[in-house]
């Protein structure tokens, strides 16, 4: 389990009960770390500013008691925003027929980068992206990066939520 596994997995509980979820944890920086949070609403609503403070507030306790990283960081707490991460199966179902770029740990089919729209997830569970008129499957496991593509389609959904 690497680094930032081990610190969803003690998270993710905790602001499942306060009636959040985990998009993302990144821990970023050489010097001082950066050790970021992106969080979702459960109940489908956009996150508020008054909602990051309350998940920053309930995180710095429970690190106060168990350290998620080794010297000094600074804990950021965001939402995931309209062109955000795509990082779990059912990000890439929700969001179906919006455009996507994604980078891939290794080469599929000869490539590493894909821009086009998102087709859902197929029976096998792979992540299918239609892009030069041809459709790609995905590995999830296989995906290092994926985010929504800012269009006006996607902000007019988002209005719409």
């Amino acid at each position: 389990m690497t680094r930032r596994e081990d610190i969803e997995s003690r998270i993710a509980p905790t602001l499942e009960r306060l009636g959040f979820e985990v998009v993302r944890v990144a821990v970023t920086g050489g010097g001082r770390k950066t050790l970021q949070v992106m969080a979702d609403r459960r109940d489908g609503r956009p996150i508020s500013v008054d909602d990051c403070a309350a998940v920053s507030d309930v995180l710095s306790a429970l690190f106060d008691v168990e350290e998620p990283l080794a010297g000094a960081y600074d804990l950021e707490v965001s939402s995931a925003g309209i062109d955000r991460p795509l990082t779990r199966a059912k990000d890439f179902a929700a969001y179906a027929g919006h455009e996507v770029k994604i980078e891939t740990k290794a080469p599929v089919d000869g490539r590493r980068r894909f821009k086009g729209v998102l087709k859902g997830l197929d029976g096998t569970g792979a992540v299918r992206v239609e892009m030069e008129g041809a459709e790609f499957g995905i590995a999830l496991t296989e995906i290092a990066t994926a985010k929504l593509v800012l269009t006006d389609k996607l902000i007019e959904a988002s209005s719409r939520s």
